[in-house]
């Protein structure tokens, strides 16, 4: 697994999931640890309600794997590596943005009635987070 100081914006990668399609039932994706997905998830979360111009994220980790969907609507998410930084927009619910430790990760410009799921590969730890964009610089220098 990538240190904090070894992840780069070029780690960070959409994975599409195999959408199952009926014409009477609608579509299904399934996400299956070690699978469909990188490794085993530990903690699921989502996201929604989020007022027009709010940011969420706004953080990096020590140690946890995230991944994120649009599971209605879309928003965009910006990954940073203290050296450059991409943004991918997510806006169908079969693609999942793979975030490994060590990215500053924000999303925003969240549609109306969007939802952001967040799967992690470990339950919450306080300890894992870095909530300051000038400490996260300096970790990684």
């Amino acid at each position: 697994m990538p240190n904090r100081n070894s992840s780069t914006v070029d780690d960070a990668r959409i994975i599409t999931l195999d959408p199952h399609h009926s014409e009477r039932k609608g579509d299904l994706c399934v996400v299956q640890g070690m699978h469909t997905v990188p490794f085993p998830v530990e903690r699921v979360f989502y996201i929604y309600d989020v007022p027009a111009g709010a940011e969420r994220g706004v953080h990096s980790h020590i140690r946890d794997h995230e991944l994120i969907v649009a599971v209605s609507g879309s928003f965009a998410v910006k990954v940073d590596d203290g050296y450059r930084s991409r943004v991918f927009m997510l806006k169908r619910p079969y693609e999942m943005l793979h975030i490994p430790p060590g990215l500053w990760v924000q999303l925003f410009d969240f549609s109306s009635g969007s939802v952001a799921l967040v799967m992690c590969r470990y339950g919450y730890d306080k300890s894992d987070y870095i909530n300051s964009y000038s400490e996260f610089l300096k970790l990684k220098s």
